[in-house]
């Protein structure tokens, strides 16, 4: 089978190949119904979970699609060829695997990146309890990010603003931009103001892991930054963290923290769902990252996203056209990309596997 192959056109199509793939794997799986919504096709939306190994393993490695819905096609696909090639006969037999396909279900069928409250779910993991962050940088673009139409006068002169904007200093922008907000549902990065029903669905796997686990390596699969089919990797967690990280992963690894990084930092991210390293417990959250067209063009297609959505049912000739924006900003449709997004992430599962082996000390440690 082609790599290629091993990747859907549709969200339907994608679940039927991870339920397959899982399936002749003989994993275990438990599936979690989304309530009230239905995809495109009609169809039920569900956050399927595929494990396997032994019931409670020393090690396991955790491989998510989908968190921003329209990227799942690309983690599906890795996960599929994941399952597919058997890859998983590399773990010992003390180490487990689960695959979670498809966190935000909704944002999958309908081709969007937010769920179905318009929130993005990698800045949804707070403690609603506590203040939330300001939103006063984000407050200051939302005008320019969805004008009142889309095409004309209008759209011109927020482009023009917001382009001069992020001319100045990139990186500032697209700290500010990205960052999550909490006051413009109909906006971009909306982080919400209580757990979604995705968040809640994860927290409740999550629960599920063994507690006495010694290694925890999450690999969580986006897609929109950086060079075109190259997975970045960035670590979210702490300093220490990140030093562990760059001996599990290689000096590659970039931390969110660092102005390297093609992320910049955020709020609420889906780390925040797993627990944190222990000196028993080690725990690497690994966001890999795989570029797709320009970093404006992306931003484009999901200013015209929110802006067709902030209506519901708004009629305009844009629907289509916005649509296949969404698709290509987030998912080439190309069997190089395909190729390349899939050697990488198969890369990088190896190096967890490799980091959940014992330590062998080198020669030159024996003999001291």
């Amino acid at each position: 089978m082609a790599v290629s192959e091993y990747f859907a056109n549709t969200y339907s199509g994608a679940r039927a190949k991870f339920l397959a793939a899982a399936s002749t794997a003989a994993a275990n799986l438990t599936h979690h119904r989304l309530p009230k919504y239905r995809g495109p096709e009609n169809e039920e939306l569900f956050v399927d979970v595929a494990m396997l190994g032994p019931q409670n393993p020393e090690n396991l490695l955790v491989l998510i699609s989908g968190t921003h819905g329209v990227e799942g096609f690309c983690g599906s696909g890795c996960q599929v060829g994941y399952l597919t090639d058997q890859l998983y006969e590399a773990l010992s037999p003390t180490s487990g695997l689960m695959l979670i396909h498809a966190l935000n279900p909704f944002g999958f069928a309908w081709r969007r990146r937010v769920n179905e409250d318009n929130v993005d779910l990698n800045r949804n993991f707070h403690d609603f309890a506590e203040p939330l962050p300001s939103s006063e940088r984000y407050e200051a673009l939302h005008d320019w990010l969805i004008p009142p139409e889309w095409e004309g006068e209008q759209r011109e002169q927020a482009d023009a603003a917001l382009y001069d904007y992020a001319n100045k200093d990139f990186r500032k922008f697209q700290t500010e931009l990205t960052a999550g907000q909490y006051t413009r549902p109909n906006g971009l990065f909306y982080g919400g103001t209580q757990p979604t029903w995705s968040n809640q669905i994860l927290r409740r796997i999550v629960e599920c892991i063994p507690p006495k686990l010694k290694k925890l390596a999450v690999i969580d699969f986006h897609t929109g930054l950086g060079c075109a089919g190259y997975g970045a990797p960035i670590h979210v967690g702490s300093a220490s963290d990140f030093a562990l990280a760059t001996q599990w992963y290689g000096a590659e690894v970039q931390s969110l923290n660092q102005d390297e990084a093609v992320a910049t930092p955020l709020t609420g991210s889906v780390a925040g769902a797993f627990p944190q390293s222990t000196a028993d417990q080690k725990v690497i959250y690994l966001a890999l990252e795989f570029g797709t067209v320009a970093p404006m063009d992306v931003l484009t297609a999901l200013r015209a996203d929110h802006w067709l959505h902030a209506a519901p049912g708004r009629g305009t000739h844009l629907r289509d056209e916005i649509g296949l924006q969404m698709r290509q900003a987030f998912n080439l449709d190309a069997q190089w990309w395909r190729a390349a997004v899939y050697a990488r992430a198969i890369d990088f599962a190896m190096r967890a596997t490799r980091a959940f082996r014992p330590r062998v000390a080198s020669s030159k440690e024996d003999r001291t």
